[in-house]
């Protein structure tokens, strides 16, 4: 049984992720942690995770094909549902808001500033990656998500997808910015759930994406959001021509 408290090996040095190697013959990256005022990663090298396996065959070669999944994640604040929307509309992709799959008991805790356990995350987070992973066995070439992910180990239990289907290219794009700009964002929203004082226990427990963790694409969203559009979506395009090159 694979457990979240464990993180996910990176190149398969790690027992939790090893003993699901083992029978899948396959592996993914992994995460760590670190806050600081603005969380960006630490030391981050930005290289997807690619997938060996291929489909189809032209003239006896093998030909591969790759189906991503793009989380977007950081916390409250930092764009990621303004972010995944433009790349879903621009990669004509469908679109997971991961709002929606949270159960009426977590969104009463967080809209009365409690904030979520680990226990209240798990079903959460294993709800997105199936969803993520039917979305592709029902067609789609990728998809794109929002999750926080604000743990190594949260990021881990989306991290198991690539090994149950052996042609997904897992990536996290990760939104970062100073505390304070993130504490104006969420104080101009009207109606929304998230209060400004979510900000500071969600920036309380973040854990940045680390050097291991070779599956991230690191944003800065401080400044105008045109901006951070222009530049997620050419880090995923190139991203796109580095997995369907290699």
């Amino acid at each position: 049984m694979l457990s979240y408290d464990n993180p996910v090996s990176v190149n398969g040095n790690h027992s939790a992720a090893a003993s699901i190697a083992a029978t899948i013959n396959t592996m993914a990256p992994a995460p760590n942690s670190n806050p600081n005022p603005n969380p960006k990663p630490i030391n981050a090298t930005m290289v997807p995770v690619t997938s060996n396996n291929t489909i189809a065959k032209t003239n006896g070669q093998s030909a591969p094909r790759h189906h991503h999944i793009w989380l977007v994640t950081g916390p409250a604040g930092c764009g990621k549902t303004t972010v995944a929307q433009h790349l879903s509309a621009s990669l004509n992709l469908p679109y997971i808001e991961g709002d929606e799959f949270h159960p009426k008991a977590n969104i009463e805790k967080m809209a009365n500033g409690i904030p979520l356990t680990d226990a209240d995350r798990w079903d959460w987070l294993t709800a997105l990656r199936e969803e993520s992973l039917r979305q592709l066995a029902s067609g789609a070439e990728g998809v794109v998500l929002t999750c926080s992910a604000l743990k190594r180990k949260y990021r881990d239990v989306i991290r198991v997808a690539p090994y149950y289907s052996h042609d997904v290219v897992l990536h996290f794009i990760y939104l970062h910015a100073p505390e304070s700009v993130l504490l104006e964002r969420v104080g101009l929203r009207k109606g929304h759930y998230m209060g400004a004082n979510m900000v500071h226990s969600q920036f309380s427990i973040l854990e940045p994406p680390t050097a291991e963790e070779k599956d991230v694409i690191s944003i800065d969203v401080s400044g105008p959001m045109e901006n951070v559009l222009t530049a997620t979506l050419n880090e995923v395009l190139k991203k796109i021509d580095e997995v369907a090159s290699s």
